[in-house]
C-alpha cells in the first residue's frame, strides 16, 4: 500500500509567482501579474494554482501555454 505522499507524484514543479525570477529570467514579475490578472480571458488560468492568497505557477503548464501562443514570430 502506498503512502499518501507517494500516491500523487508529478514531474512538474509549482513556483510561487514572487519566486519566478529566481528560476527563470522571463517573463518578469510584472508580466506574470498581468497574465494572472487577465487569466480568464487569455487561457493562463490553466497555468496558475491559487492556494489561499498565494499564486503558484505550474512550470510545465506555463511552457506548454507559451508554445500554444504561436511563438513563430521570433526575430
Amino acid at each position: 500500500m502506498k503512502n499518501a505522499n507517494e500516491s500523487h507524484t508529478t514531474d512538474t514543479r509549482f513556483v510561487p509567482l514572487t519566486q519566478w525570477p529566481k528560476h527563470h529570467m522571463w517573463p518578469p514579475i510584472g508580466g506574470l501579474r498581468h497574465l494572472v490578472f487577465h487569466a480568464n480571458t487569455n487561457g493562463f488560468d490553466r497555468v496558475i494554482r491559487r492556494v489561499g492568497r498565494r499564486i503558484l505557477i505550474d512550470e510545465q503548464a506555463f511552457f506548454a501555454w507559451v508554445d500554444e501562443q504561436g511563438g513563430d514570430n521570433v526575430s
